[in-house]
């Protein structure tokens, strides 16, 4: 730009503002991965492995190399522990994860060996929370306040196990509120697009956590990048920066440093997005079954790989190319191409497809009288009933929008992929946001209109949930996730669970989530419900493969039910699945993780 006569004497001063004003900083924290860990992270400390979306794998790997059976006592907080996460425990890294889920998740939901044998056996201690109160925790501490209130955790069993970190207190007004601790890490590990050299995080939507646990770390925190940038292109981008950088100590290239999970380019283009790894994480949840095959895993993927640069050297540009393309919006299209010739065609269905399908038809049914605009599902069977009764609350021309907890609003989910938080629903979303505004605000505040849709590991006859562990067993099964969120601060909840004795005890003995709005629980079996003002489930209904007539299925579900069965006056027989209502529920779950077996008679 030209001043020449502009600004007269002024002109030289006018210039050197703008040339210091447009340039670079001087400042460098561009650092060697290993370094950084070398340089930031001892034993004994707290790290926070955050998750805005973006998991610090990585890095994970780089500190698993550096303290690999070296008893480091880690205690270690996230919002979940998954996939390649528990290689903290197996290598003997951390003795105590703050958390709100230990196990598989993608792309279904189970226990995980390592944790529960490491849980049983006293070498690990589990702090449970819930996806929402983890991130007030950090957001306390991220402010500068000792306390910070929530509507969750009240009547559920880590009110109780979390006693000096939570508490019920005496409002002015005479109500009764839940406070949170703040939770103050040594060091925050993030993973973002990009930074600066000064530190200043890009990171694009949605946001999960958020960005708290930076501002809550006591030591700073270590950024890991897909790319470092100029400062002019996050000028460009300026609302999509979400960390200043002297809250930072290094910046790290690591590409494809969320590996095996995706990363969302939502907003910005000019980054390569990819998606989710979906065949290295089934070799390693299939490796964690085993002493022997998860220590050859390690060998190979971990302590055979020398540095990050190593590892996409390992995983090869034709892998990577291929998740780059995965991460298209329209890649659903070939997939599910590809999966049609192993599609039951069949009337013919099975338990858990009927479960799904009368889920989804109660939810609709829930949604036009009661006027709920949002749906909050949880992971599994659950989440495809949500997904069918949106379609066909959209065939009605209902209003009402799809959530998932970690900052997804108004979504349209794709077929082919059932996961919950696949990174192709993510350009269908109308909004992008962050779990304190999904189970805070749209769930938990009073102004929201939600109904909450919940699978359960067990569920008892006051519709208590329990997902965490049985105590009486010493056996540790993943954690609340969202579900006490969404117990407590729903409208009401429809609960999806399996009919066993085990599934359905007379009471948990871990309340996950409590059962008071519990008003549905859809089982393999039939349905149960609250009459109003009960506080006990009863029999409505039974499925039609059950039994012929009303006595012969009362007598079978009494038999794998845990309590003693309250049945309705007269029980309806339910509808069996059409043909249209099962092609909508397999397309979006082609290779059945969730729908489980296919039917005895399946075939074009």
């Amino acid at each position: 730009m030209r001043f020449e006569g502009m600004f007269g004497v002024f002109s030289g001063r006018v210039r050197d503002i703008l040339e210091l004003a447009e340039g670079e900083t001087s400042a460098d924290k561009v650092t060697d991965l290993r370094r950084a860990v070398e340089e930031l992270v001892r034993p004994g400390m707290h790290l926070h492995l955050g998750h805005a979306y973006m998991r610090p794998n990585a890095a994970l790997y780089e500190i698993c190399r550096r303290f690999w059976g070296k008893n480091p006592g880690f205690t270690v907080s996230s919002l979940g522990f998954i996939a390649n996460m528990v290689l903290l425990v197996h290598g003997g890294l951390a003795r105590k994860l703050i958390t709100t889920f230990c196990g598989d998740s993608y792309p279904f939901p189970g226990p995980n060996r390592v944790y529960q044998e490491a849980y049983r056996e006293g070498r690990l201690e589990i702090e449970n929370w819930t996806v929402l109160t983890l991130p007030q925790r950090l957001m306390a501490g991220a402010m500068g306040v000792e306390w910070m209130p929530t509507h969750s955790l009240l009547g559920s069993s880590m009110a109780e196990e979390n006693a000096e970190d939570f508490r019920v207190v005496e409002m002015p007004d005479g109500s009764r509120v839940g406070m949170v601790r703040a939770l103050r890490p040594d060091l925050t590990l993030i993973h973002a697009w990009a930074a600066d050299r000064a530190g200043n995080v890009l990171l694009t939507p949605p946001y999960a956590e958020n960005v708290f646990a930076a501002f809550a770390a006591r030591e700073g925190v270590l950024v890991t990048v897909e790319q470092v940038v100029p400062t002019s292109f996050l000028r460009r981008h300026s609302h999509f920066v979400r960390v200043p950088g002297y809250l930072v100590r290094a910046v790290c290239p690591a590409p494809m440093g969320v590996h095996p999970s995706g990363a969302s380019n939502q907003g910005i283009k000019e980054f390569d997005a990819y998606a989710e790894d979906e065949e290295f994480m089934l070799q390693l949840r299939e490796a964690c079954r085993g002493e022997e095959t998860l220590e050859e895993w390690v060998r190979e993927w971990l302590l055979g790989v020398g540095s990050h640069e190593d590892y996409l050297a390992k995983l090869g540009h034709e892998r990577i190319w291929y998740l780059k393309g995965r991460a298209a919006g329209d890649s659903w299209v070939s997939e599910l191409a590809d999966r049609v010739p192993f599609i039951p065609h069949t009337e013919d269905y099975t338990p858990v497809e009927m479960m799904v399908v009368e889920a989804a038809r109660l939810l609709r049914r829930r949604v036009r009288e009661a006027g709920y605009r949002t749906i909050l599902a949880g992971i599994g069977a659950s989440n495809l009933a949500a997904w069918k009764a949106w379609y066909d609350l959209r065939r009605e021309d209902v209003p009402v929008e799809l959530m998932a907890e970690v900052g997804f609003y108004g979504y349209t989910p794709r077929p082919a992929d059932p996961f919950i938080f696949n990174f192709r629903n993510i350009p269908t979303c109308t909004m992008l946001t962050d779990i304190p505004t999904v189970l805070g605000s749209m769930v938990g505040a009073e102004s929201g209109r939600a109904i909450g849709a919940l699978g359960a590991g067990q569920v008892d006859r006051y519709g208590n949930i329990n997902s965490t562990k049985i105590p009486e067993l010493k056996l540790f099964l993943v954690g609340s996730g969202g579900a006490c969120d969404v117990a407590l601060g729903a409208g009401e909840v429809l609960v999806t669970v399996a009919q066993d004795r085990l599934r359905t005890p007379q009471k948990v003995s871990y309340v996950t989530a409590p059962g008071e709005k519990v008003r549905t629980v859809v089982t393999t079996m039939g349905v149960f419900e609250k009459p109003p003002g009960e506080e006990e489930l009863v029999l409505t209904a039974y499925f039609p493969q059950v039994a012929a007539d009303g006595r012969d299925a009362l007598q079978a579900i009494a038999s794998r039910c845990g309590w003693e069965l309250k049945a309705a006056p007269s029980l309806r027989r339910v509808e069996p699945p059409t043909r249209e209502e099962l092609y909508d529920v397999r397309i979006f779950d082609p290779r059945r993780y969730f729908l489980e077996e296919a039917p005895s008679s399946a075939g074009p």
